[in-house]
């Protein structure tokens, strides 16, 4: 009878490991450093590709079709396709910057994972601007041929958010090589211990 009732609690109790085994999943090192730059990143995604529908849809599907002033002629919207790199550099040359685009963006992260101090806060912010950055300028080439910007800022080519983003990124990147290094990781925490579950099995065995 007590074996049975003991049984019946057991069964009845909710596990007490749920809720630490996925607190300790996520807090795990390894996975910190690739959560965060893939959650920007697929925020820098919808961003951007957000914008680029806007620009489409207000400043006309037809390149120069319209301006829009916001100080003077100094900084306009303007609807432009781009079939080179970024910043509008190297026009008609599409599939070959897509091949390259898609294989530099592979070597990036791969060089995050294998070479740079991705433990650092601010390189998991780098890679993620320039991941979600770079990925949003390859679904446009991908899916019309061209990237879509619309930005234009005094004597420098029309760009886009994810230009931006790529920009930034690698400032942040390269900064950080430069003046900070390699600063070694820090200590792994020890792994979460369980207390009630440690006192259940003692009890077990005291039975």
């Amino acid at each position: 009878m007590n074996w049975l009732s003991a049984r019946r609690a057991e069964i009845s109790r909710p596990c007490p490991t749920s809720k630490s085994t996925v607190s300790a999943l996520v807090n795990t090192p390894a996975i910190r450093r690739w959560l965060f730059p893939a959650a920007l990143a697929l925020a820098v995604l919808g961003v951007d590709q957000m914008s680029k529908r806007w620009a489409v849809a207000t400043l006309g599907s037809d390149p120069r079709d319209r301006v829009i002033a916001l100080i003077g002629d100094w900084f306009n919207l303007v609807y432009t396709r781009n079939t080179g790199i970024a910043f509008g550099l190297f026009q008609s040359l599409s599939g070959l910057f897509t091949i390259t685009a898609i294989l530099i963006t592979i070597g990036a992260v791969y060089a995050y994972a294998v070479y740079l101090p991705n433990h650092s806060a601010w390189v998991q912010t780098a890679m993620g601007l320039i991941g979600g950055g770079a990925v949003g300028n390859i679904l446009d080439r991908l899916r019309f041929g061209y990237v879509i910007d619309f930005i234009s800022i005094g004597w420098w080519p029309v760009f886009n958010l994810a230009d931006s983003a790529v920009t930034i990124g690698v400032t942040m990147l390269a900064g950080y090589l430069i003046f900070i290094g390699d600063e070694p990781a820090p200590a792994p925490l020890p792994p979460p211990r369980d207390d009630r579950l440690l006192s259940d099995l003692l009890s077990r065995d005291l039975e």
